[in-house]
């Protein structure tokens, strides 16, 4: 394992060293203390490595991921695992507003809550939330899935395209074109490698499910003013 201090050695180094991995690295397991809140930490990864971090992080942790497999044993600041292509990232405490926003690929596990526009604009991420969402999440969401074990604010899946939204507690309000659909068994089996890639020990029959009700795809003259 590659212990990193970030406080002693800087987050240019850090990045620097891990974004020198490649496929056929042995250098496969990072551990970095002291993050202290620092934003950016482990940015645009490309390779099959594994950071440890041990703490708190800032803005952006984890964005534009690929391959990689990231843990943070703390809460994340805005942006964590935006734009990921691919890789896992797990936080184990909160994160904060626009979590897995655009993501692409992967999976983001949050095992706290997290805060508004969870997963805005995501494009293929699978988001698995332990806890509650905020407000506006999954806002003009285009693919992936978004897996909530607790409740979600006001204005879930507003503008929402085909991601598909598995709710287990109560939601405070749909967005526009937002609707409950039906969980038929495809969605369940779905759903049962969601939570089991998530960790989570709940149960598929717990869910709703919520996804677009396609009456904004087309121009309509009564929206017009």
């Amino acid at each position: 394992m590659q212990t990193f201090d970030l406080e002693a050695q800087g987050l240019r180094n850090l990045n620097s060293a891990l974004h020198a991995q490649s496929a056929n690295t042995n250098q496969t397991v990072w551990e970095v203390i002291n993050p202290k809140g620092s934003h950016a930490i482990a940015v645009g990864l490309d390779a099959p490595i594994e950071v440890n971090v041990r703490g708190h992080t800032g803005y952006y942790c984890g964005g534009m991921n690929k391959q990689a497999t990231i843990n943070v044993a703390g809460s994340a600041g805005p942006g964590v695992a935006e734009n990921m292509m691919s890789g896992t990232v797990v936080i184990e405490g909160d994160a904060s507003q626009y979590a897995g926003a655009t993501g692409r690929g992967g999976t983001l596990v949050i095992k706290g809550n997290a805060s508004s526009r969870c997963g805005i604009s995501m494009k293929g991420i699978d988001i698995i939330v332990h806890g509650n969402i905020g407000h506006m999440s999954a806002f003009m969401a285009q693919s992936g899935n978004m897996v909530v074990c607790g409740d979600a604010g006001d204005a879930l899946g507003d503008s929402l395209y085909e991601a598909r939204l598995f709710v287990r507690g109560s939601v405070k309000s749909l967005g526009a074109d937002c609707i409950e659909k039906e969980m038929r068994p495809e969605h369940i089996a779905l759903l049962t490698e969601l939570l089991e890639k998530g960790g989570c020990d709940a149960k598929p029959e717990e869910f709703k499910r919520y996804g677009s009700a396609r009456k904004l795809y087309n121009f309509n003259i009564d929206n017009a003013y």
